[in-house]
C-alpha cells in the first residue's frame, strides 16, 4: 500500500501506462504452515477508481521469493504482448505474442513446456484480461485467483500476459530449527478447530449449510434471503464429482475440491473448486439449484479469467432488471434472462469475457452499465463503491453490513468481516478478544464497530505476512493471531514486535489505503450500503432474521464509532494527529 500510494499521482486513468502494477510477497511467505503461499497484487482499480488490491494463494509467491524477489513494481506499457521471466535473481522480458488469446490454463502449460520445467509457477490473465474487462482477474494454478478489483484488466492494459518464475535460492531464516518446531505447533492449532476440519472435507462450501438455513444469503439478486429447495447445492452434493482435495503451499487444511464433469456440453472438465463465493454467484443469486451448473460456471470464469463474484453479481442484477421490464430482449441480444436459466448464465459469461453484445455492457462493471441502461437500474445494484457484494445478506448482521460499507476496496467480505459474530459467543469472551464491550447478538449494533476495526487491522497484517485469512481469527476463534504472528516474525527475521506494535502496523496499512481513496475523492458519502438495505425487510429465514432491515440512524452511529477508533474525522479522513502517531504524515500528497 505504501508503494501504491507513492507511485501514483491522483486522478490517473487506471488503464493508462501511468498506473502501476505491484506484486508483493509476505514476510512469512514460504514457511511450512498457515497457508503461506500467498501474495498481493495491487494497482488503482479499473472498476472502482479506488484501491485495487487482490490476494492470491497457491505456489507462485514462495517460488518468487526463492527466485530472489519479494516485490515487483511494474510501470508503463509494452508495445506488444510480453511476459516476465524471473529466474534466480534475473528478470527477462519475453515475447508473449504466441500466448495472446490463450486461456488461463493453456497459458501456464505453454510456458512450462517452452522452458522445459514443470515446476515453473505463473501469474496469468485470460481472454477477459486481454479484452480489458474491468473485473478480469489474475490466475495461477488450476484454481487460485486474485479475483477482486480488476487486476487482470490492469495487466491486460500493459500487454502483460504473464509473470513466470522459477527459483532455487534460499529464503534466509533467523532461527530455522525453532521455526520448524513452532510451525508444527501452528499446524496442530489450526487443525484442532472445527472449521478447519470441516473445510478439509467440504471446502468453504460448508458455510452454505449454516447461512442458507438461517436466511443470510442473497437469492434472486436481493429478492429473497434464502434459497428454498436448495438442497442440490449443499456441500454433500460434491461427493458425486470430487476426486480428492487440494491445498496451497504450507497448508494443512486442503480446502478445495478437485472435480471432474464427464457429461454435458462442456465436458470433459477437470477443475478445482468451487468456493462458497462461486456457489452464491452461480447458484443462489441467479436461482440455479444444480451443483453441476455451479461447477461449469466456476470452470468457465476460471478459464476466461473473470472475477467469479463480480460476474455473478452483474448477471443476477441483469436478471432482476429483465424481470422488472427494465431490460428487454432487444438489449440482451435476444437472451431471455430468466431466473435459473443455466444456458443463459453460461452464454453471458462467455459474452462478458469476449465483450460481445450485451456482455460488453456488463464488462465495464456497475457504474458504466448503469449509465448505459438507465438510472432506474441503480436501485437494484447490490454494490458499494462500484464493487459487487458477496451473495450474503447483511441486513440481520450490522457488523457485517458495516464491514462491506467501509471497506477500501468496495463491497468486501475479506477486508474486515468478523464472521465469529455469528457464533453467539459469551460477551466476556468477546471483550477479551476485541478489548471492548460487544453484544453477543449478531443482530445488535452494540460494539460491532470495534469488531470491524479490529478485524481490519488483523487482516491487513495477515495479508502483509503472506498467510491465509482462513487460518486466523476469521471463522475460528482459537486460531493464530497477534501473539502467534509475533513469535513467527521473530523466528523468521529476528525482529521483535508486540501485539500493540503489530496492531499499529495494521492501522498504518489501512490508513494509507484510506488516504489513497480520500485522494481519489472518496469520503463518508461512499461508506454506505445499497438503498435496499435500509428500505426492504428480509422476507424469509429463521424467525430471528425475518422481517429485518438496517436501521439508518444506528448505522450512522456505528460509522461514527468506527471512524473514531481509526482516528479519522467525521468525514472519514485521517486527522493530522493520527498521521503523526502512525509516522506517515510525510507521505506524498497526504491529506491533513
Amino acid at each position: 500500500m505504501h508503494l501504491l500510494y507513492n507511485h501514483l499521482s491522483p486522478g490517473i486513468d487506471p488503464l493508462s501506462p501511468e498506473n502501476v502494477l505491484l506484486i508483493g510477497t509476505g514476510l512469512l511467505t514460504g514457511i511450512p504452515a498457515l497457508g503461506s503461499g500467498r501474495c498481493d497484487i495491487a494497482a488503482k482499480s479499473p472498476i472502482t477508481g479506488a484501491v485495487g488490491d487482490s490476494n492470491v494463494g497457491g505456489f507462485f509467491a514462495p517460488e518468487l521469493r526463492m527466485a530472489g524477489f519479494d516485490h515487483l513494481v511494474i510501470k508503463g506499457k509494452a508495445e506488444k504482448p510480453i511476459y516476465l521471466w524471473i529466474n534466480d535473481g534475473e528478470i527477462e522480458i519475453k515475447d508473449a505474442s504466441y500466448l495472446w488469446g490463450k486461456d488461463t490454463f493453456k497459458t501456464q502449460t505453454l510456458i512450462r513446456s517452452d522452458h522445459g520445467d514443470e515446476e515453473i509457477k505463473s501469474l496469468v490473465i485470460g481472454n477477459a484480461g486481454e479484452n480489458l474487462v474491468h473485473f478480469a482477474n489474475v490466475r495461477t494454478g488450476m484454481k487460485n485467483s486474485a479475483g477482486r478489483t480488476g487486476m487482470g484488466c490492469v495487466m491486460g492494459s500493459k500487454n502483460l500476459k504473464a509473470i513466470a518464475t522459477r527459483g532455487t535460492m534460499d529464503i534466509e531464516l533467523a532461527y530455522p530449527d525453532q521455526l520448524l518446531d513452532y510451525c508444527k505447533e501452528m499446524i496442530d492449532m489450526v487443525m484442532k478447530n472445527r472449521y478447519s476440519r470441516a473445510a478439509s472435507k467440504w471446502g468453504t462450501l460448508i458455510i452454505y449449510s449454516t447461512t442458507n438455513t438461517t436466511g443470510l444469503i442473497r437469492t434472486r439478486n436481493f429478492q429473497l434471503n434464502q434459497l428454498e429447495q436448495g438442497w442440490d447445492i449443499e456441500p454433500e452434493e460434491m461427493d458425486k464429482y470430487t476426486i480428492g482435495m487440494s491445498g496451497c503451499y504450507g497448508c494443512p487444511v486442503s480446502c478445495r475440491h478437485r472435480y471432474t464433469l464427464k457429461d454435458g456440453p462442456f465436458a470433459p472438465i477437470f477443475a478445482e473448486g468451487p468456493e462458497y463465493t462461486s456457489l452464491g454467484a452461480f447458484g443462489t443469486m441467479v436461482d440455479c439449484k444444480k451443483m453441476e451448473t455451479v461447477l461449469v460456471a466456476n470452470h468457465l470464469v476460471n478459464k476466461y479469467g473473470l472475477d467469479t463474484l463480480e460476474t455473478g453479481g452483474l448477471i443476477a442484477w441483469a436478471m432482476e432488471l429483465y424481470e422488472k421490464g427494465i431490460l428487454t430482449e432487444n438489449i440482451t441480444d435476444g437472451l431471455k434472462l430468466e431466473w435459473g436459466n443455466e444456458e443463459v448464465l453460461f452464454e453471458l459469461i462467455r459474452k462478458i469475457a469476449q465483450r460481445e453484445g450485451f456482455g460488453n455492457v456488463l464488462a465495464d462493471g456497475f457504474k458504466n452499465a448503469i449509465a448505459k441502461i438507465g438510472k432506474e437500474s441503480e436501485y437494484y445494484a447490490i454494490k458499494v463503491k462500484g464493487l459487487s457484494n458477496l451473495h450474503s445478506d447483511e441486513r440481520p448482521t450490522p457488523s457485517l453490513a458495516l464491514g462491506i460499507a467501509t471497506s477500501t476496496r468496495g463491497a468486501d467480505h475479506l477486508r474486515s468481516r468478523p464472521a465469529i459474530d455469528l457464533y453467539g459467543l459469551p460477551e466476556d469472551f468477546l471483550e477479551e478478544i476485541y478489548g471492548g464491550k460487544i453484544s453477543s447478538d449478531y443482530r445488535s449494533y452494540e460494539g460491532k464497530s470495534r469488531m470491524v476495526w479490529w478485524q481490519e487491522l488483523l487482516y491487513a497484517v495477515t495479508d502483509s505476512l503472506g498467510t491465509c485469512k482462513f487460518q486466523t481469527v476469521f471463522l475460528a476463534v482459537h486460531a493464530p493471531k497477534w501473539e502467534e504472528y509475533s513469535k513467527l516474525i521473530h523466528l523468521v527475521s529476528g525482529m521483535q514486535y508486540s501485539t500493540s506494535q503489530l496492531m499499529e502496523i495494521g492501522e498504518r496499512i489501512y490508513t494509507i489505503e484510506r488516504m489513497f481513496n480520500n485522494r481519489e475523492g472518496f469520503s463518508r458519502k461512499d461508506d454506505t450500503l445499497p438503498e435496499r438495505y435500509f428500505k426492504e425487510v428480509t422476507p424469509v429465514g429463521l424467525p430471528r432474521v425475518k422481517g429485518i432491515k438496517i436501521d439508518k440512524g444506528k448505522f450512522e452511529e456505528m460509522l461514527d464509532e468506527y471512524y473514531a477508533l481509526h482516528g479519522w474525522d467525521n468525514n472519514g479522513i485521517p486527522t493530522g494527529k493520527t498521521l503523526q502517531k502512525l509516522r506517515i504524515e510525510k507521505e506524498q500528497t497526504h491529506i491533513i
